[in-house]
């Protein structure tokens, strides 16, 4: 690693600042249901893999999963005073066009203090289905060794608010479901580019599952 990529470890301290204030806004802006959350295990590293429809999916598990969460965020969003509020409150930037070292280190950082570490699976936000993952979540599991726990964000598209067209409708309900914790390797410990590519395929069936489940509980 370089030294350009030796970028300090966000603590857990302005992470849980983040939670706080995810809290008072997710709450009072929406009706937030939380279904499963109790399976998330309550010390230890753990990776939550976010389905992402929208714009608000990462603040809304922010502020009701159950422990504070650094999510991988794109380096876009890091403009002006957002992005000092961001870094601020824990949450990583991420160049998703190029090997970005400095990030992953503060990643693998995150899960080697015991961490949560958020990440979109897909890398973008599309249709939340799952249905295209990127190979950092894989490489991220495997590499700590850290469980993953499916979270599914129903509801945040169902239809646009009338005051802010980008945003759902003001107290309308969105559903967040947390699923059972899971490891995506084979207990070998390898890390090659055939392990990461079968365990990536674990996951996407985990995730495509725990989705399913998810539309069945909520009747979404």
């Amino acid at each position: 690693m370089t030294a350009s990529s030796a970028a300090p470890v966000p603590s857990e301290k302005g992470a849980a600042v983040g939670r706080r204030i995810g809290v008072g806004l997710m709450y009072g802006l929406w009706k937030p249901r939380v279904l499963g959350a109790w399976r998330v295990p309550a010390t230890g590293p753990v990776i939550y893999a976010v389905n992402h429809a929208h714009n608000i999916d990462g603040p809304m598990v922010m502020g009701v999963a159950p422990r504070p969460t650094h999510f991988l965020i794109k380096k876009e969003a890091f403009v002006g005073p957002l992005g000092r509020f961001l870094t601020g409150i824990g949450q990583l930037k991420v160049d998703r066009h190029s090997t970005d070292r400095a990030a992953i280190g503060q990643a693998l950082g995150v899960l080697a203090d015991g961490g949560v570490l958020g990440i979109f699976p897909e890398g973008t936000r599309g249709e939340g289905d799952f249905a295209s993952l990127r190979a950092g979540l894989a490489y991220f599991a495997v590499r700590s060794g850290a469980p993953i726990v499916p979270v599914a964000v129903l509801g945040s598209t169902d239809r646009p608010g009338r005051l802010i067209k980008a945003l759902p409708p003001l107290r309308s309900r969105v559903d967040v479901v947390f699923g059972d914790p899971f490891e995506a390797g084979d207990g070998s410990g390898r890390r090659t580019r055939k392990a990461l590519d079968e365990a990536t395929e674990r996951i996407q069936k985990q995730l495509t599952a725990h989705l399913e489940n998810a539309r069945r509980l909520t009747g979404r």
